[in-house]
């Protein structure tokens, strides 16, 4: 599949929160390791036309994912890479990739002009409950850390209700979360 509506739902988290969600929920032991690698164009035509481009490495696969709005959540193109290609596309030459870059021309952003930015490295601790997928993520990227609860819903209303019930049985706070690709653009522009 090279695009789908992803619903999902964050509230960033203390430590502590984070440990208390780990061990109570059925999280596996262990959690696995992904690199998020950002691109941007130097006047940041992405962000304003409200998407986000990426190459995620997982296990030793590389995938290239525009996001960009929908009604329903989030609409995510993706091409698979190799790992050879995906250091092309990070040390500046933009090849073509056929879902991502119809995408980006119908953005009208040329893929000559993505800039890559940085990577955000995140341990991931994943499981299935209730008919959604619960997510814990401990972030690191330029000098920072975050640890973050991430809910995936079939709909809006499931996934709204589920991140409810965690915050309210599990005292948590909420806050404001904005997703790890602006958390990471913010972070260069604090320094």
């Amino acid at each position: 599949m090279t695009q789908e509506i992803e619903i999902e739902y964050k509230n960033l988290l203390t430590a502590a929160e984070f440990s208390k969600l780990l061990h109570y929920f059925p999280f596996p032991q262990t959690g696995t390791w992904q690199t998020n690698y950002y691109f941007e164009t130097a006047n940041y035509q992405l962000k304003v036309k409200g998407a986000a481009l990426r190459i995620r490495e997982k296990s030793g696969s590389y995938v290239l994912t525009l996001k960009e709005p929908h009604p329903e959540g989030l609409l995510e193109t993706h091409d698979t890479m190799t790992k050879d290609e995906a250091a092309r596309w990070i040390n500046g030459e933009r090849f073509e990739k056929e879902q991502v870059c119809r995408q980006l021309n119908l953005l009208g952003i040329p893929k000559e002009d993505l800039v890559y930015y940085g990577s955000l490295k995140t341990e991931r601790y994943e499981t299935n409950y209730q008919g959604t997928l619960l997510v814990l993520d401990y972030s690191t990227y330029n000098g920072t850390s975050d640890y973050e609860l991430e809910i995936e819903a079939k709909s809006r209303n499931a996934g709204q209700q589920m991140l409810r019930s965690i915050i309210e049985e599990h005292g948590i706070t909420e806050k404001e979360t904005p997703n790890k690709i602006k958390r990471f653009f913010s972070s260069l522009t604090v320094k």
